[in-house]
């Protein structure tokens, strides 16, 4: 994943300039454990962040296109989302990064062939410290009928189906 450039970038990665982005999803998350949610979100993305201040993190990428904040709420749970995905080109992009996450430390579920939102899948699941599930994922086949029923590692169970 390619983070945009910073005013004090942090690697030696080759990053993609602000301006050139047009578009990015926004996504903000509240947290309880920032401390926590920043490591995840460095071993997830593949990226350090942008800003960090004392109740606050963001996370820009340039690919995918994406602004990722962190806020600070003592309350904060994942009520309403099921979970949020990346969808890459192909499966060499899943194992990569299923490899990178589990290097990382964190809890990895790996799917493949899987029948999930109507549509043949590979796949790899992480959960932040909320609570937040997260798929890396690619389609295989964009039409089909799911035929067995999921079962997932307790950190990663969904309060619903796959999608």
């Amino acid at each position: 994943m390619k983070q945009l450039a910073t005013d004090e970038q942090t690697n030696d990665q080759p990053l993609e300039p602000r301006g050139k982005q047009t578009m990015a999803v926004h996504i903000a998350l509240d947290t309880s454990k920032l401390d926590e949610s920043i490591t995840f979100y460095k071993a997830f993305l593949g990226a350090e962040p942008a800003k960090v201040r004392d109740d606050y993190a963001k996370f820009e990428l340039g690919e995918p296109a994406l602004n990722l904040t962190l806020n600070v709420n003592p309350k904060a749970t994942n009520a309403g989302i099921n979970h949020l995905g990346i969808q890459v080109e192909d499966t060499a992009m899943v194992d990569a990064a299923a490899e990178r996450l589990k290097a990382s430390g964190l809890v990895t579920l790996t799917e493949k062939d899987t029948d999930c939102c109507y549509a043949l899948q590979d796949k790899v699941w992480v959960a932040d410290p909320n609570g937040v599930r997260w798929e890396v994922f690619t389609v295989k086949q964009a039409d089909t009928t799911p035929v067995e029923p999921r079962t997932d590692p307790p950190q990663l169970q969904a309060t619903r189906g796959c999608c």
